[in-house]
């Protein structure tokens, strides 16, 4: 029965990029939206999780009313941006490079002058899938990610980031494949902004509240010594990507392994936060970010203080 309504998905996935191709891109992203609004309202339970994340995050900050409207425009952002990425693999060579701007590409640039690769991070915000087309032209770039449990759209996925310049490391065997691509001088490309369970996880602090982020990033950059850096990509009003290539990121080790671990995850989360908070409708509040939590939440003797 899986099978029968994967396949079925795959079929719906490949006409709608098939019709994409005949519509003009700003159709494609206003229907996008439109499908990232009905989902706010048809999901009760992701509208809940993303109010609930924005009442905690920035609700110093904002009113009830105003936490609601980033809300409805985070689905809305997340359908323009599916629906962007589907049209985005159906646009000409030259059309796609219209699209993008560029800010630090020395920054990688430089980098790589090291011989030691690259790691760059970013999180699920702004359009996350487009950035990799334009890095990928200043050396080779491979991803880490989860496989979709639809192996016929996996397949499909995996296709369309091969054809934005991108190789992905699946992350059961992700450990041995990252460090040789670094000792390649290859630019690695991780997303540290998702949950992750306990026994995977570092807690650092994450608007405040403690969050489970995946150690990953921080012991690659201890093994290799290679730079770490933040990449994002914004879009405008202009429905154009502008990347954002930050310098290197700076980092005082102690040589306590497990409390560089812990620094070096703070500090790049704390950058992630930091754009958040400058364009909060372009990350995924509906995600439940904060649902595993640290043992001294959830030992008895925490609950009845």
């Amino acid at each position: 029965m899986k099978k029968s309504v994967d396949l079925l998905l795959f079929l719906l996935f490949k006409l709608i990029k098939g019709l994409f191709s005949l519509f003009p891109r700003k159709f494609c992203l206003a229907l996008g939206r439109k499908l990232g609004l009905l989902f706010f309202l048809c999901d009760k339970r992701r509208r809940h999780i993303a109010i609930s994340n924005l009442s905690f995050a920035l609700g110093k900050n904002h009113s009830p009313k105003s936490l609601k409207s980033i809300a409805r425009s985070s689905f809305s952002h997340f359908g323009e941006v599916l629906m962007d990425f589907i049209k985005f693999s159906t646009l000409k060579e030259h059309t796609k490079s219209r699209l993008i701007n560029v800010e630090g590409a020395e920054h990688i640039q430089n980098a790589l002058k090291e011989k030691k690769g690259a790691l760059l991070f970013t999180g699920h915000f702004g359009n996350w899938e487009i950035a990799p087309y334009f890095v990928s032209r200043l050396g080779p770039l491979k991803v880490m990610a989860r496989p979709l449990d639809n192996v016929f759209l996996e397949k499909e996925l995996l296709q369309m980031r091969l054809d934005l310049g991108e190789e992905v490391i699946y992350k059961q065997k992700a450990a041995r494949e990252v460090l040789r691509a670094l000792r390649e001088n290859t630019m690695v490309a991780i997303l540290i902004d998702q949950n992750v369970l306990d026994s995977e996880a570092v807690f650092v602090d994450f608007f405040g509240k403690a969050a489970a982020t995946t150690p990953g990033l921080a012991t690659f950059h201890l093994r290799t010594q290679a730079p770490i850096i933040p990449v994002f990509s914004i879009p405008s009003s202009a429905h154009t990507f502008h990347i954002k290539i930050l310098p290197p990121v700076k980092i005082s080790l102690s040589g306590d392994r497990e409390q560089d671990v812990l620094k070096i995850t703070q500090i790049c989360t704390k950058i992630i936060e930091n754009q958040i908070r400058d364009n909060p409708k372009c990350w995924l509040w509906f995600h439940n970010r904060w649902k595993t939590r640290p043992e001294s939440e959830t030992r008895p003797e925490s609950r009845n203080q």
